[in-house]
C-alpha cells in the first residue's frame, strides 16, 4: 500500500521537484518505507511505498522495459499472476514478482481498457511520453482514493488524500457550500465532490485521459458498474457457491511478503473471513479486536471464534473522549468526515499494525447481502405504498406524519414520525431519508443567511434519486443495495477503513468486496439476501459449519456506543468548541440555533448526540484550516 502524488501540464513547462516532495511528504504515513519521483518537461510522479510484495523490486515509479511508461501506484492486483502469461505471450518482458509491473504492459497492450482486467483495489497514475498522455484509474468498488484539482495557471495536480493538494500553495480553498449539506444530511460527502469547490475525488470505476496540447478539461469515464440480475437459484447450490467463491477471495488477499493478521470485531462479516483465513494459513493467524464501552463490548464473541480456530489472539479495551476525538478527524480525513465508528476502527488499526502490515477484514458484507436494517424498513415501507394510492399517502399519511409528534425518547414502536413520512414519499426519497444523519429541518435551521442562499436549489437527495433509477431493478431491497454499494460503501466505509488503516501504515484488504464476487451476488434473489427480518439469510446459512450459531444469529451491533451521556456530561467543552471563534467567525451557521441544540440536549428534551458530533467534527477542520478557509468561505457566501 502506498500514496501517490503528481502534476501535470498540458504545455511542456518546468515542474518544481520541491513541490512534489511536498505533496508526498505529507502522505508520508501512507508509504513510510521509501519514496520515489520521476520528473521530467510537463509532468511530475512521487511515490511513498508501504513495501508488501516484492519488497526488493518493487519501488516506485516504475517504467517499462525502455523508460517511455511509468506508474506510481496505491494498491494491489490480486490477477496479475494471472495476467503475466497472456501479457508475456504478446511480448511483455517481465523484471519483477510485483503486480505493478502487470499494470504498466497492461497499459501498453489494452490501453484505457486495461483497467477492465484488472482485480483488485487500486488508484494509480500512468505517463506514457509516446502517447504523451497521463491516465488515472481507481478501482471498481473505490477501495484506494484518489483526489484531483486543477490550478489557475492549467496545472493538473493529483494525490492519494487531500493533505497531498493542500501542500500546493495555490490550490484554491474555498469551501463548497454543497459538500457542507451533504455532510450534514449524510456525514460524509459523496464522490465527486469534496469539501472544497475546486477539489474532486475521481469516483469508483472512473478513469481520467489527459492529453499533451489539450487545454480542454475532461470528464471522468466510468468503466463498470454492479448490474443486478437475480436468477432462480437453490439455497443449496448458493451456499456452495458462496463459500468457493469468498474462500477463493480470501485465498487471494493472503498473498504478502510481510505479516499478515485479520480484523475481528466478533460480527458475522469479519468472523466469516477469519474462518476462512485461518484454515488457508499454515501458521496460527493474527487477530485484532478492540473492545468498547458497554453493551457494545463485542469481545466475547470475537474471543469465542479466535479460540475455535486458534488464532495468535491480541484484544484490548478502550476508552474514547470523542470531543478530543472530533478534532482528530480533520487531520485524519482532510475533511470532515462523520462516521463515528472511525475512531475505534483507527484503534484497531493501531494494535493490529504493532504486530502486522497487513489485515484482512470483514467490510462490505452489509451492502452485499442486505444486512442493514434499513433495508428491512425500506422493503415494509415500498409494500405499503403499493397498496395506497400516491395521493393517500401523499395526503394522508403525509398529514399524519406532519401532526404526529416526534417522541424521540419514547419506545421504538411509539416513534412512527419517520416512517409515516417514508411511506408518504415515494420510494426513492422514502429511502433518502433512512439514510439522512439530520433531516432538513433540523440542519437548515443551523445554516446562517447567507449559507441558506448558497445552497438555495441543491439537494442532496437527488444522488440518491438517480442511483435509485439507475439500478434498473424492481426489487426494494436490491434497489437499496444498489444505492449503497454506489454512495455509502465508497463514500462512508471505505473512506473510513482506508484513512484509519493508512494513518496507522497498514494495508487493509476486503475479501467481500472483490468485484467479481459482488457481480455474483447480484445474481441472487433477495429472498435469499433478506429472509423475513433475518438480514445475510444466505451468508449465515453458508457459514453456518464454519462458525457457531452464537456469533451467527446474533443482534447486530455497531463498532461504537452512543455518545448522548458523555456529551451531557462534557457539555461545557461541547459548547466550547460548536460555538467557539471556528463556528462563529465562518460565517455557516446560527448561534441561536446551536446553542438550542446545546441547551435541548444538556436538559435530556432531546438527544442530538448525533448532530453535536457532526458539529464538532466540523469545528475540528476549521480549527485545523486555522481560519484562513473561514475567511474565505465568508467571502465567497458574501459575493
Amino acid at each position: 500500500m502506498c500514496g501517490i502524488a503528481g502534476i501535470f501540464t498540458t504545455e511542456l513547462g518546468p515542474v518544481d521537484p520541491a513541490l512534489l516532495q511536498r505533496m508526498t511528504g505529507a502522505i508520508r504515513h501512507r508509504g513510510p518505507d521509501g519514496d520515489g519521483f520521476h520528473v521530467e518537461p510537463g509532468v511530475g510522479l512521487g511515490h511513498r511505498r508501504l513495501a508488501i510484495i516484492d519488497i526488493g523490486g518493487g519501488a516506485q515509479p516504475m517504467y517499462n522495459e525502455n523508460g517511455s511508461v511509468a506508474i506510481v501506484f496505491n494498491g494491489e492486483i490480486y490477477n496479475h499472476a494471472d495476467l503475466r502469461p497472456e501479457l508475456e505471450a504478446a511480448g511483455h518482458v517481465f523484471r519483477s514478482r510485483c503486480d505493478t509491473e502487470a499494470i504498466i504492459h497492461a497499459w501498453e497492450e489494452w490501453g484505457p481498457d486495461c483497467v477492465r482486467r484488472l482485480a483488485g483495489m487500486f488508484a494509480f497514475a500512468i505517463w506514457d511520453r509516446n502517447r504523451q498522455q497521463l491516465f488515472l484509474a481507481r478501482d471498481h468498488i473505490g477501495k484506494k482514493p484518489l483526489y484531483y484539482a486543477w490550478l489557475a495557471d492549467g496545472r493538473f495536480v493529483f494525490a492519494s488524500e487531500m493533505q497531498g493538494l493542500t501542500a500546493v500553495p495555490e490550490l484554491p480553498r474555498r469551501l463548497s457550500p454543497g459538500a457542507i449539506e451533504d455532510f450534514f444530511t449524510f456525514g460524509y460527502i459523496p464522490d465527486p465532490q469534496t469539501i472544497y469547490a475546486d477539489v474532486w475525488r475521481l469516483p469508483p470505476a472512473h478513469s481520467l485521459l489527459l492529453s499533451r496540447g489539450d487545454s480542454r478539461r475532461p470528464e471522468p469515464k466510468r468503466y463498470w458498474r454492479v448490474r443486478f440480475a437475480p436468477r432462480d437459484v437453490g439455497e443449496q447450490e448458493a451456499t456452495a457457491s458462496l463459500v468457493s467463491r469468498l474462500r477463493e477471495s480470501v485465498r487471494q488477499r493472503l498473498m504478502a511478503d510481510v505479516p499478515l493478521g485479520a480484523f475481528l470485531s466478533g460480527g458475522v462479516d469479519s468472523s466469516a473471513t477469519v474462518a476462512f483465513a485461518a484454515e488457508l494459513k499454515s501458521a496460527p493467524l493474527s487477530t485484532f479486536t478492540i473492545g468498547m464501552e458497554g453493551r457494545e463490548d463485542e469481545r466475547g464473541y470475537a474471543e469465542m471464534v479466535a479460540a475455535r480456530y486458534e488464532t495468535a489472539h491480541h484484544s484490548e479495551a478502550t476508552h474514547v473522549d470523542y470531543v478530543e476525538a472530533a478534532r482528530d478527524q480533520a487531520w485524519l480525513f482532510g475533511e470532515p468526515f462523520g462516521d463515528i465508528s472511525s475512531v475505534p476502527t483507527h484503534r484497531v488499526c493501531a494494535l493490529a499494525r504493532r504486530d502486522v502490515t497487513v489485515a484482512i477484514s470483514g467490510d462490505g458484507g452489509d451492502e452485499v447481502f442486505a444486512g442493514y436494517r434499513r433495508y428491512q424498513w425500506h422493503r415494509l415501507a415500498e409494500a405499503v405504498r403499493t397498496l395506497l394510492p400516491a395521493t393517500v399517502r401523499r395526503n394522508v399519511i403525509g398529514g399524519l406524519a406532519r401532526i404526529y409528534p416526534k417522541l424521540d425518547r419514547a419506545p421504538r414502536w411509539l416513534r412512527a414520525k419517520y416512517t409515516l413520512t417514508e411511506i408518504s414519499l415515494d420510494s426513492a426519497l422514502g429511502y433518502f431519508r433512512t439514510l439522512c444523519k439530520s433531516h432538513a429541518d433540523r440542519r437548515h435551521s443551523l445554516y446562517a443567511p447567507a449559507m441558506e442562499d448558497a445552497i438555495d436549489g441543491y439537494d442532496p437527495s437527488s444522488r440518491i434519486i438517480e442511483l435509485m433509477a439507475e439500478a434498473e431493478v424492481d426489487d426494494p431491497v436490491l434497489q437499496a443495495e444498489y444505492v449503497d454499494i454506489n454512495s455509502y460503501l465508497p463514500g462512508d466505509i471505505l473512506v473510513k477503513v482506508d484513512r484509519a488503516s493508512m494513518a496507522n501504515s497498514l494495508e487493509v484488504r476486503a475479501p467481500l468486496l472483490d468485484y467479481r464476487f459482488i457481480e455474483w451476488s447480484a445474481t441472487l434473489p433477495s429472498t435469499l439476501k433478506m429472509r423475513g427480518t433475518e438480514g445475510k439469510y444466505i451468508f449465515k446459512r453458508a457459514l453456518e459449519p464454519h462458525l457457531p450459531r452464537e456469533v451467527l444469529y446474533r443482534t447486530k451491533q455497531g463498532f461504537a456506543f452512543s455518545q448522548a451521556d458523555q456529551f451531557r456530561a462534557a457539555i461545557a467543552r461541547v459548547r466550547e468548541r460548536v460555538l467557539g471563534p471556528a463556528m462563529l467567525d465562518s460565517a455557516l451557521f446560527d448561534r441561536g440555533a446551536i446553542m438550542q441544540v446545546v441547551r435541548e440536549h444538556e436538559a435530556g428534551t432531546f438527544d442530538h448526540s448525533g448532530l453535536l458530533w457532526l458539529l464538532l467534527v466540523f469545528e475540528g477542520f476549521l480549527h485545523m484550516e486555522a481560519g484562513g478557509i473561514a475567511a474565505e468561505s465568508r467571502e465567497e457566501l458574501s459575493a
